[in-house]
Formats: structure tokens, sequence, C-alpha cells
């Protein structure tokens, strides 16, 4: 699998210092509170510097809302369940060094080759054969589209629109976190038709309303994934559940640097201890808080002594996202040979994606040539579902008569929202407190990344920051260019700042 192919792409430099902590005299001692994404990138990026790393999860499993976890159907048959499909991008430079810790060559994941997007019309737009490089990839993608006409782009307001060509974080969030998404799509005279299926795509990765969310959160990514990289718009996905492709060979990794893990451990509070803090029965010299929103808020309120009012007020503000519904279907009978893996879908609620396991998933590929059967996941963001299989059954009309084997439906409320006007109160890494630092998708971290990537890239930066504090080397870091790939644009941009 391709570590990166985008020549532009930047590397930020690891910062300097001795190559292990055990130089140091004493080895350091540190907490990681969390042991999704950020939390393992954390504690990765000091285990391997010789820091003594106890990582603590509140759940029996480790990867956070990309984990997965034990269930079994009622046959008996064992099974993998989790909170559903994951796309990791090719973009996803950090995240991607932290799985290839134990995977060099990523070799567990597999292509998908497209991720059709259909509008109520029954249009679709597709992202395979599209060009890498920006912004003919953008073009091309508005040019066949069949919900996006040439006279369309003729309609756009490119003076307002500009921010999109030439992100630059935190410029971005300057110029346009005063805006919801779905203003500024109206704003830029962006066809209505058309936003379904290329920017509510990227709104719904947040489990957000378009009129929730911030416009400078929906430009990043739409600079992340079109105008800014040349990685294109395709990903993978693993080939094997979550546990199985990713995180129990990263937790004996860590393991085999020491790390103590302790899954289905919960922290309930911190305190300062003799020049660090105490958590878990332990004293640590550092602590890494890599929580989802509401642990975070809920570890903070009940450590009073962490931090400063104006900071605690910031975590407490800290906002999530509106429900969202998995709801995975084992079903008697398979899908049409020709149903993608992924489609997303606009326009039509509750129903925002369907995925087929079977296509790319070796546990479910498994199940159905033992059954003849078909597994099939439905995502409804912001909603609570009602309506799902009547969706399915519009869509892919050969499951209406299929008999459920087996189903299991979740609901949860704990991702970050990114509302109008939150980033300049949105905490960061570094905190008031020494030896204290924050990570995870919530976090602020002034580089072009969202989703997952940003989860790892604060993991990797909270490891450094504490690295730096104790005068060890850290671990660099790479995006996509942190600036627009037209610098004509850019330079128009400062001589008309305000392009809103």
């Amino acid at each position: 699998m391709s570590a990166g192919r985008d020549r532009r792409a930047e590397t930020h430099p690891a910062p300097g210092g001795v190559p292990d902590a055990g130089l140091l005299g004493r080895r350091p001692r540190a907490a990681v509170v969390g042991g999704g994404i950020a939390g393992l990138a954390a504690a990765t990026g000091l285990a391997e510097r010789g820091v003594a790393v106890t990582l603590f999860e509140r759940e029996a499993h480790l990867g956070g809302r990309a984990g997965g976890w034990p269930e079994r159907l009622p046959d008996g048959t064992a099974v993998t369940m989790s909170r559903g499909f994951h796309a990791f991008f090719r973009q996803y430079y950090n995240l991607r060094a932290l799985l290839a810790r134990t995977d060099p060559g990523l070799d567990r994941f597999a292509p998908v080759p497209d991720y059709p997007l259909v509008d109520p019309h029954g249009r679709t737009d597709t992202f395979a054969g599209l060009p890498r490089t920006p912004p003919v990839n953008a073009l091309a993608f508005a040019l066949r589209s069949p919900t996006f006409r040439a006279r369309d782009l003729l309609r756009l307001d490119g003076r307002r629109a500009l921010p999109l060509a030439t992100v630059r974080v935190p410029r971005v969030y300057e110029q346009l976190d005063h805006l919801d998404a779905a203003s500024f799509l109206s704003a830029i005279n962006f066809p209505a038709a058309a936003r379904h299926l290329a920017f509510e795509v990227f709104s719904r990765s947040f489990f957000a309303d378009p009129g929730e969310l911030s416009a400078a959160e929906l430009a990043t990514m739409f600079h992340l994934y079109f105008l800014g990289s040349s990685e294109g718009l395709l990903f993978d996905v693993p080939a094997e559940p979550f546990p199985q492709a990713l995180w129990n060979p990263l937790a004996e990794y860590l393991a085999g640097r020491g790390t103590d893990i302790r899954c289905g451990t919960a922290v309930d509070g911190i305190v300062r201890a003799d020049g660090g803090f105490r958590a878990g029965g332990s004293r640590f010299d550092a602590v890494v808080l890599a929580c989802d929103v509401p642990g975070l808020r809920r570890l903070v309120a009940a450590s009073p002594e962490l931090g400063t009012p104006a900071w605690r007020a910031a975590i407490d503000g800290l906002r999530t996202a509106p429900p969202f519904v998995v709801r995975r279907l084992w079903l008697d009978r398979p899908v049409a040979a020709d149903r993608p893996a992924f489609l997303g879908t606009g326009g039509l609620p509750p129903l925002d994606n369907i995925s087929v396991l079977d296509r790319y998933e070796g546990e479910a590929r498994r199940w159905t040539r033992r059954t003849g059967g078909s597994v099939v996941e439905l995502h409804a963001y912001a909603s609570d579902g009602a309506g799902l299989d009547k969706r399915l059954h519009e869509l892919y009309p050969e499951t209406a008569g299929a008999r459920v084997l087996g189903e299991i439906t979740l609901t949860r409320q704990d991702c970050p929202l990114f509302p109008v006007g939150g980033f300049a109160h949105r905490p960061g890494v570094a905190t008031p407190e020494p030896g204290l630092v924050l990570a995870g998708d919530a976090i602020r971290v002034d580089l072009p990344v969202a989703l997952m990537e940003r989860a790892a890239t604060t993991g990797w930066a909270a490891a450094n920051r504490l690295l730096t504090e104790w005068g060890v080397a850290g671990h660099p870091l790479r995006t996509v260019p942190n600036h627009g790939r037209l610098r004509w644009l850019d330079r128009l941009t400062r001589a008309s700042p305000d392009t809103t």
C-alpha cells in the first residue's frame, strides 16, 4: 500500500533531544488516558523514546470510536461488531505512520475502488478514475458530475469561494469560522442539487447538519481531500475487523516496549502529587488526556486542581454532534453483485450510507461464503434511524424479501461538534498545567488535518510536547501542504482578505 505519493506533502521536523529517556538518569512515567487513535499514537510516541507508559482505557477494547468488540448472532456465531465503516484516506499520513509500526507495507488494508454517491433522483457521482492533481481533480469531478452542470461553474461567486482554494490553518478559521457550512455554500452559489453529493458528504463525516457545522471546518476538509492533496479521493479499509487488523498488533507492539495496557479501567480523577500527578492509583510525571468529549469533560470536572478557570471553561464548552445510528444486518441472501462496498446517499433521510461488509472484510466474507447471505450496514447521522430498513429496500430492492439472521443497532452521541465560532475557544494540545497535555479529534492543532488524522496528529504532538519538556527527541509529523496549491490565489487572498 502506498505510503504517500504527493511530492508537495509537508514534513514537520521532530523536536531534538537525546534519543532515549533512559539517558536522563531517571526514566519518566506517563499515563495516557484513552485508548483510541489519539491515545495509542501518544503512547507509541512516548514508549518508543523509552518513557514508561501506562495506558488506561475504560472500555474492554482498544481503538476508541474505531474499535471493535465480540458479539454473537442468534445462532451462536461469534462476530466482531464496531461503530461502522471508516475510510483510511491516503493523505492520513500520521495515522498511517502509527499503523505502519506493525504493518510496514500496510498490507492489512484493502483498497476501495470507488464510493458512489446517489441523490433522490438516482443521479450518481463517483470518484474512480479522477486525476489526482489539484485543481484538475475537482474540475474533472464537477464537469463529469450529473448534478453539477458546466454553467454552474460560471455561477459560482469566485471571490467568496476563494477560501476553498487557499486554505491555510489557522487562517481559514479567521475567514470562515463565523459562518455555518450551509450558509457558506449558499453565499458562493454552490448548486443546491450538487450539495448533497459533493459537500454534505464531508459535513456528514462530522455527524453534523451543515447548518450547525463551521464553514471553516468544511473548507479544511475540502482542502484535505480535493484542493490540497495529490493523493487522490479513494481510500483503503482494513481487510479484517479493526481489532484483528489494527489494534491487537499495536497492543503487542506497545507491550513489547514496556507499556502497561489496562483495558476496562476508568480514571475517575487526576490530582497533583509530588511534582507530578496521581491517576488510577499511581503516580506519574506526566498525563495525556486522550478521551472523547464526554469523557474529557467528566474527567476535568472531577479534577478541580487542574488548569485555569478559562481552560476548564473551554473544556466544559466542548459540544458533541447529534446522535448517530449504526445498524448492521446479517441477511440470508446476497445483495446484487454490482452493489459497491460503500454507497453514500444525499437527500434520502435518514440514510447516509450503506456498506456491504462482505465486499472487503474477511470475517464477513467468510460468513457469507458459509451461509450464502450478506452483511449490510446502514448509517444515519443526526437522526434516530427510524426508517433505515425501508430506505435500504428502496435502494437495494433485493433485500426487501431477505430474512434477517442477525441484527445489531447502535446509537451513540460522543463525536465532537465543530460549531460556528468554536475554533477560538477550542483547547489545544498544550495546557496551562506543565506535564499535562490533550489529544483527540476535538483538540486544536494548527495543521490541515481532520477526523481520524487529527486524532493521530494530536496524539503524536502530545507525545512530542512531553518529550520536549524532558529534552528527549520527538517524532516528525507529515501533512498535506498548509497552503493552496495555486500560490497566485494565495496572494490574491492576502490582497483581498474579506472573501466572505
